[in-house]
């Protein structure tokens, strides 16, 4: 978010030679095809602002597209405004809906709060928050300098903390309820090598959600949390999977058979944000087509035996003896 993420290069080709393969071109594709789509009716966020970090690109594009669809005044931060810029004019062109810029570093608590005395000033205080700016990269953890650690972890946990409590505050101050969403990822809840900076940070944001989600909601707050699978979008990936040989791997431990869509996950997020979900606060939900629990399950590799090789296993059971 701005991330999306590749975890460990496991998969169909790294398993020896007699084992039992899948065809590349999985057949459940036909029942599983994305719809992107707005799913919430028109107008479901009119007279709503929405300030979404990381909205320039990738994830973080695609939400501010759907809300500003749906009827949102957005405001679009991160470091790069000439980026940003461009998003915004697109998207309100596209909609029909004033998208703003504003430039923020989020892991410099200065630059958080000028950024949201520029949106106060533009639009008033946000209904809709939504934490996506972040980042990260592959890297063997002994290879990890001290500067490598804290450009990630400030960035995905510092910039959502300061984020956060800049705006909590302001909004308790002024009585105003608002929906905090994060997006985050599988891993940070299972933790993964070679993105520990990112699996840690990201662990944390979930902490701090699920915190103020118990003692923020006597304010009118919810606290939230996506957890993405592996989602194609270039800025990631380009940090995750630089010689683009992992996808493939990915592809064959998601049961439904394909890499999600970033509206897939802005329609989600416009649900989890707006009026329709009220009752919904410290929830912690995983879109991944069913990637994490093929990686849990123990016996999940059996999905290769054929139907043969199962009827010679069977019989084999079957003339065990004793336990």
């Amino acid at each position: 978010p701005g991330d999306r993420r590749i975890q460990d290069p496991g998969g169909a080709e790294s398993l020896p030679s007699g084992s039992f393969l899948q065809s590349d071109e999985p057949p459940q594709l036909k029942f599983f095809k994305p719809l992107e789509d707005a799913m919430l009716p028109a107008g479901s966020f009119n007279n709503k602002v929405a300030f979404i970090t990381g909205g320039g690109t990738g994830l973080g594009r695609a939400m501010t597209t759907t809300l500003s669809a749906l009827g949102a005044q957005c405001v679009i931060a991160s470091r790069k405004l000439d980026i940003l810029q461009q998003t915004a004019e697109e998207i309100s062109s596209q909609t029909g809906n004033k998208v703003h810029a504003v430039q923020c570093d989020v892991k410099d608590p200065q630059a958080v709060s000028r950024c949201v005395d520029q949106m106060e000033a533009l639009t008033g205080l946000p209904d809709v928050i939504i934490n996506n700016a972040a980042g990260n990269f592959v890297c063997p953890s002994e290879r990890l300098s001290p500067n490598a650690w804290k450009s990630i972890t400030d960035i995905v946990l510092n910039g959502t903390a300061f984020v956060t409590l800049e705006l909590g505050k302001r909004l308790i101050q002024n009585q105003k309820g608002a929906s905090f969403l994060a997006i985050t990822t599988i891993y940070a809840k299972s933790g993964s090598g070679f993105v520990v900076p990112s699996a840690s940070a990201k662990a944390g944001v979930e902490a701090l959600y699920k915190s103020l989600a118990s003692e923020w909601g006597r304010y009118g707050h919810r606290f939230n949390i996506i957890q993405p699978g592996p989602i194609k979008t270039k800025g990631a990936f380009s940090r995750l999977d630089p010689t683009g040989s992992f996808e493939k791997h990915m592809l064959d431990r998601i049961p439904v058979g394909r890499l999600g869509k970033p509206g897939e996950i802005a329609n989600l997020a416009a649900y989890m944000s707006s009026d329709y979900a009220t009752w919904m606060s410290g929830a912690v939900i995983r879109l991944d087509g069913g990637e994490y629990v093929l990686m849990a399950g123990e016996f999940n590799e059996l999905r290769r035996v054929t139907p043969d090789q199962w009827k010679i296993m069977e019989a084999m059971i079957r003339s065990t003896k004793g336990s």
